[in-house]
C-alpha cells in the first residue's frame, strides 16, 4: 500500500485530500500499465520474465465467509457460490464495465480458456465491484465482449470482506486485482497490474497439478 507522510499539524481535511490523491495516483498507475500492454508495449517474453508471484492472502484455517455468499451468473441467470467449487482451482478477478484495463485483462482470461480447453479443474469468476452497476449493465457488457464464464455483480458483503481481510484495492478495478483459490481453499493474491495469458497460465499450472 502506498504510504503517506503527513505533518503533525495537518488537519483532517488535508489528510483526506492526500489520501484521495494517493488513490487516484494508484488507479492511474494501474491504468497506464494496462494501456501499455494493450498497445503492444510488452511482449510475451517480457511478460513471462515477470510472472506474478502469488502471496498467501488468507492465513485463517477457516473457510472465508464470502465463499458461501450466493451470487448470480449474468450469462446464465443461475446462482452459484465459491464453495460450490471446492476441490477445484478458482481464479477470481474484480472488475467494472467502465474500466479499460479490465477489458484487456478479461481478454487475456478468455485466451486462457482457449489454451486450457475442456477437462481442466479451473473455474474463473469475474466480480463487478462497482456499486453503481447492476446485472443488466454487466450482462450487456459480457455479451458485447463474448465473455462467457462466471460473471456476477459482487454483493456488498463480498466487497467488504475482500477490502477488510485482503486489501482495499480489491475494490479498485483499474489495478487488475486477482485471487487464486487453491484446491484446499487457500486464498492467494496476485500482484496488482495487468497479467498476460502466458504469465497467468504459468502460475495456474502449479496449482492445477493433481
Amino acid at each position: 500500500m502506498m504510504s503517506l507522510v503527513l505533518c503533525a499539524s495537518a488537519t483532517a481535511d488535508e489528510e483526506s485530500t492526500v489520501k484521495t490523491r494517493a488513490l487516484h495516483i494508484r488507479a492511474a498507475i494501474g491504468l497506464l500499465a494496462g494501456l501499455m500492454v494493450l498497445a503492444g508495449c510488452s511482449t510475451a517474453s517480457k511478460a513471462s520474465a515477470t510472472d506474478p508471484i502469488p502471496v498467501y492472502a488468507a492465513p485463517s484455517p477457516t473457510i472465508p465467509s464470502w465463499f458461501d455468499v450466493q451470487m448470480t451468473d449474468v450469462n446464465t441467470g443461475k446462482p452459484f457460490k465459491v464453495s460450490d467449487f471446492a476441490g477445484k482451482v478458482v481464479l477470481v478477478e474484480t472488475m467494472a464495465t467502465w474500466c479499460p484495463t479490465c477489458q484487456g485483462e478479461m481478454s487475456q482470461v478468455q485466451q486462457l480458456h482457449v489454451d486450457y480447453g475442456l477437462g481442466v479443474d479451473l473455474v474463473t469468476i469475474s466480480l463487478d465491484v462497482d456499486p453503481n452497476e447492476d446485472a443488466t449493465i454487466l450482462k450487456k457488457y459480457t455479451a458485447q465482449n463474448g465473455f462467457n464464464w462466471l460473471i456476477a455483480v459482487a454483493p456488498e458483503s463480498v466487497g467488504q470482506f475482500l477490502a477488510k481481510n485482503y486489501d482495499v484495492d480489491y475494490l479498485n478495478p483499474p489495478l487488475q486485482p486477482m485471487l487464486i483459490i487453491d484446491r484446499k481453499g487457500g486464498v492467494w493474491g496476485l500482484p496488482f497490474g495487468i497479467k498476460s495469458e502466458l504469465s497467468l497460465k504459468k502460475t495456474l499450472d502449479t496449482y492445477l497439478v493433481p
